[in-house]
């Protein structure tokens, strides 16, 4: 400990010179003075030698653990003891802990050894244990700070400066207790109090709102009494590893990433890992923008354990070359070996997470995380029948008493609804949709289900076939907005009338509302000219006048205008009306000749009534799918129905099922087979003529018959166990005798293919062996086993009485 030793000298140094002047004498010897830049090896010594000395019981430090909040006796022996060199490393971590508070009075208590559940001191290195999870999502530092924010409950210390620090609250005796005097207060004098109280509370709370506005504008120059002595713990990841290009902090109850540069680091005391303890030495008067992250710089960063893992400091050319002596690496070498201590393996039961408790994430699947005028709760997905993982509801007050709004994350939803915000003041909901709903949903926006009401749709136009984006209502409009048509059209605004009947006003089918202006604009088409190519068409359907503008040449300002006076084809009298000049106003702003003719007028405005009536057909159909979709919308709220995985056997009932059902045929299957392979008279009886009586004789052959067969099976087992075993042990010793007489001339490659080869040749050779004596021991016992069942078999034994 470099910087340690520094100071340590020079509290040495003070003390030998006050008590030069009092003409005391001192221990240290008198050529170490305050000016020398490095202490002796003579007075290291002498250090080292008292601090090894020094005798430390185990520390005891109050536990932040809630009592009865683990079933201790369940716990392993490691929990609940230290072994030997456990004990060594908390006396090395008191010593040290003891010199730092000497040297560094003005700095807070380094945090070594707190206590673990079963009120036993630990070294906080020792309670990480690396593990490898078959989880993919905690491969990723972003992911796997996220499922430890999400496991982790934030509970405040008792004091903001100390960890592990519990008070223990004492309940006051009630020994005797006395009855209440009798009420002899006036009802008057109560109804006068509580309108005082009245009016107090209505005083208060006016003060109140005023605090709250006042508090609003002092919140960001408001300074913070404890401002710098804080406590807390974060995560530090050196860049070099991984592809890290620089360091960077996790906040471990957040999950959010911060540079080293972030204001609201302000400063570190020391650092950990599973093989080291760190503390810092630099200043942090500008937070952690100019600290240093070479861990193997003792004058940056003391160290507690001198061992092989600690990071190496970079050194320079000049430092590099005055370590070529080979006395010196050797020297340097033995001293580190003699003075390295490693850090103990982890007390810790190794982290196993099942599949449950991942999907799981917080504490029985459910966190509350408060914030200021804001709640934050989490749900694990499936938890609730609606699918709600997430909801964030943010407040007006800091008692979080007025809500303001909701937002409402949704997973596994067959809907594919994912987001629900809901603003409590406007009445405002809007709901979020991943791709996949049956109407290509994405967005919908409302104050009310009911139809014919203000809302918005937003769709997949991709999923669409008529290219539909988005589609705004009201009670009087509905405006739709396309892309990628084939008729270009771009924009559909429709006007609606007040119904003439007034009884079932949600049917868009059976009482439909008036259409009085429709409104449509096109994209600009390529193949047509500018003049001939609309831009606008208005259907004002009451008037019966057809309005069109068309596109605007580059060259140009103005674009034509069109309008037709459109009227019924025959008149009162059935007389078929002829077309008029008068029925066709037009400006153009290059004249032709082919529309002044009354016949391309006439076409024109014959095609528009076709169009007219194809646009109120699809403005109707509009309506209905409105009105399908709101109610698609309310039987899905109605249902919530989730998606489950067919690869989730838990959850799904068919897969459950279907899995138990082949499961139940597997087990009969196998039972059938057990029976066949139990029936050993089955050969043997099957010789005899169906029906036949069996004799003693017959029954003594039989069991003879049987017992030679089985005789003969171990024999012949042995023999091919025997005959692998040789002929493995033949082709060996031939491969050695081809090495010896090919030895010289053998390449690397040749050579670790032979001992390749050897070490898998003895493999299989020691099986062999292995097997081979074990069928020699078990070969007897399976034969008067197979006896004894003979003499018990129920189709022999009668038989078999005399010779039992």
């Amino acid at each position: 400990m470099e910087v340690l030793k520094e100071k340590v000298e020079e509290e040495e140094a003070a003390e030998r010179e006050e008590a030069a002047e009092r003409g005391e004498k001192t221990m240290r010897p008198p050529e170490v003075r305050k000016e020398e830049p490095f202490m002796t090896q003579e007075t290291l010594r002498d250090l080292e030698k008292k601090v090894s000395e020094i005798e430390v019981a185990a520390p005891r430090r109050p536990s932040d653990i809630a009592e009865d909040a683990i079933d201790i006796s369940k716990l392993p022996l490691s929990y609940q003891s230290n072994t030997l060199k456990e004990e060594q490393l908390l006396q090395v971590a008191d010593n040290f802990s003891r010199q730092y508070s000497h040297l560094c009075p003005d700095r807070v208590p380094l945090f070594l050894y707190p206590l673990n559940e079963c009120e036993v001191p630990k070294f906080v290195s020792t309670t990480i244990r690396p593990t490898l999870m078959p989880y993919p999502e905690l491969y990723n530092w972003d992911s796997c700070a996220q499922f430890v924010a999400d496991f982790l409950s934030v509970v405040p210390l008792s004091d903001p400066l100390k960890p592990a620090v519990q008070e223990k609250e004492m309940a006051p005796s009630k020994k005797y207790s006395i009855k209440p005097p009798r009420d002899l207060s006036s009802r008057f004098e109560q109804e006068q109090e509580l309108k005082k109280q009245e009016e107090i509370k209505a005083e208060e709370k006016r003060q109140l709102q005023e605090e709250e506005a006042h508090l609003k504008e002092m919140e960001n120059a408001k300074a913070d009494p404890l401002y710098g002595l804080r406590v807390h713990s974060w995560v530090l990841v050196l860049s070099g590893k991984r592809e890290v290009p620089e360091s960077f902090f996790i906040d471990p109850f957040t999950a959010h990433s911060y540079s080293t540069q972030d204001d609201h680091f302000l400063g570190i005391e020391s650092l950990w890992n599973h093989k080291n303890y760190w503390v810092n030495m630099q200043d942090c008067w500008n937070c952690c923008k100019d600290l240093v992250f070479d861990l193997g710089d003792p004058v940056r960063w003391e160290y507690l354990l001198l061992g092989t893992d600690k990071s190496h400091l970079a050194l320079t050319e000049e430092d590099d070359d005055g370590l070529n002596d080979d006395d010196d690496i050797e020297n340097l070498g033995k001293e580190e070996e003699d003075k390295s201590f490693d850090m103990p393996h982890s007390w810790v039961e190794q982290i196993e997470i099942s599949p449950e408790a991942f999907e799981t994430r917080c504490p029985n699947g459910k966190k509350v995380i408060q914030y200021k005028k804001a709640k934050v709760e989490k749900w694990s997905p499936y938890l609730n029948s609606n699918g709600l993982v997430c909801r964030l509801s943010t407040y007006e007050d800091l008692e979080c008493t007025k809500i303001l709004e909701v937002k409402e994350w949704y997973q596994n939803r067959e809907d594919m609804l994912e987001l629900k915000h809901i603003n409590k003041v406007t009445g405002l909901n809007i709901d979020y949709f991943k791709p996949g709903h049956p109407q290509a949903l994405r967005v919908h926006s409302y104050i009310s289900m009911q139809p014919e009401m203000d809302r918005t749709m937003e769709f997949y136009e991709r999923a669409r076939v008529d290219g539909l984006i988005k589609r705004e209502e009201t009670p009087k409009t509905m405006t739709e907005h396309y892309e990628g048509r084939t008729d270009f059209l771009s924009y559909r605004h429709v006007n609606f009338g007040p119904r003439v009947k007034k009884l079932a006003q949600n049917s868009a089918e059976s009482n439909p509302r008036p259409m009085v202006k429709i409104t449509e604009r096109f994209f600009r088409n390529p193949e047509k000219p500018a003049d001939e190519d609309v831009a606008e068409r208005v259907f004002l359907i009451p008037e019966e006048r057809i309005q069109l503008r068309y596109h605007c040449r580059d060259d140009h300002i103005t674009a034509s205008k069109r309008e037709f006076l459109r009227r019924t084809e025959v008149d009162n009298k059935g007389n078929k009306i002829i077309m008029t000049p008068d029925m066709c106003i037009s400006f153009e702003v290059e004249p032709m000749e082919h529309t002044k003719k009354l016949l391309y007028q006439y076409e024109a405005m014959m095609q528009l009534k076709n169009e007219e009536k194809l646009s109120k057909h699809q403005a109707w159909e509009s309506e209905l799918e409105v009105l399908e979709i709101l109610k698609l919308r309310e039987e899905e709220e109605e249902a919530h129905t989730l998606t489950i995985s067919i690869y989730d056997t838990k959850r799904n009932e068919k897969s459950k099922e279907y899995r138990e059902a082949m499961e139940r045929v597997m087990h009969e299957e196998h039972l059938r087979q057990v029976e066949a392979q139990l029936d050993y008279l089955a050969p043997f009886l099957a010789q005899l003529p169906p029906g036949e009586k069996l004799t003693r004789w017959q029954a003594v052959r039989l069991k003879d018959e049987c017992l030679n067969d089985f005789k003969q099976r171990l024999i012949d087992k042995a023999n091919l166990i025997q005959a692998r075993f040789e002929k493995e042990t033949q082709e060996l010793q031939k491969k050695q005798q081809w090495y010896q007489e090919n030895q010289v001339t053998l390449t690397t490659e040749d050579e670790d293919l032979y001992l390749s080869y050897c070490s898998q040749a003895m493999f299989r050779i020691r099986i062999l062996e292995q097997r081979l004596n074990r069928h020699k021991e078990l070969a007897p016992l399976k034969y008067l086993a197979l006896e004894e069942k003979l003499y018990k078999d129920p189709r022999l034994v009668e038989h078999l009485k005399v010779f039992g």
